[in-house]
């Protein structure tokens, strides 16, 4: 059997040449897809605006010199005094002592730590005793790992943060 289009007897899939879109004969005007360029120039910059056209404040285009800057809003002797809210983040205090700056005197310190029992010292415990290892559910309160840290100011000796275990 011979490849070719059945019925037909040809094997030529396209035996005229392609079919022009455009109705100008190949090799003569503009390509297919190609739109011609107006008489007179470039085709990006339109001619005089249509009748009753009026053109808004940002159709004109960048022009040089002519930026305005944005209206600068000033309160009066008798307008209000802008507030300032100053936030003071306090560095990641975990579990040893950091450096801060203390917002009970406002000095700036190295905090000192204390632990004590927290939650996680005492679910360790019950869990301890709920398994059945109740002589040992002591031992979380002997690990300083098990338990919370507080820091303090050593100037005034407020507590600054305490870091929980959970």
């Amino acid at each position: 059997m011979e490849k070719g289009y059945p019925g037909d007897g040809t094997s030529a899939p396209h035996p005229e040449p392609p079919m022009n879109y455009g109705g100008i004969a190949t090799g003569q005007g503009p390509q297919p897809g190609l739109y011609p360029q107006p008489p007179g120039g470039n085709p990006a910059s339109p001619g005089p605006p249509q009748p009753g056209f009026q053109p808004g404040p940002y159709q004109g285009g960048p022009q040089a010199g002519v930026y305005t800057p944005p209206p600068q809003y000033t309160s009066g002797p008798g307008g209000p005094v802008p507030v300032v809210t100053q936030v003071i983040m306090t560095p990641s205090l975990m579990e040893v002592g950091g450096s801060t700056m203390c917002p009970h005197c406002q000095q700036h310190v190295v905090t000192k730590t204390e632990t004590n029992s927290g939650l996680l010292t005492w679910l360790i415990c019950g869990g301890l005793f709920i398994v059945g290892c109740w002589p040992c559910c002591a031992i979380p309160f002997c690990v300083d790992s098990c338990k919370d840290v507080n820091h303090s100011c050593p100037n005034c000796n407020n507590i600054i943060y305490v870091y929980k275990r959970i």
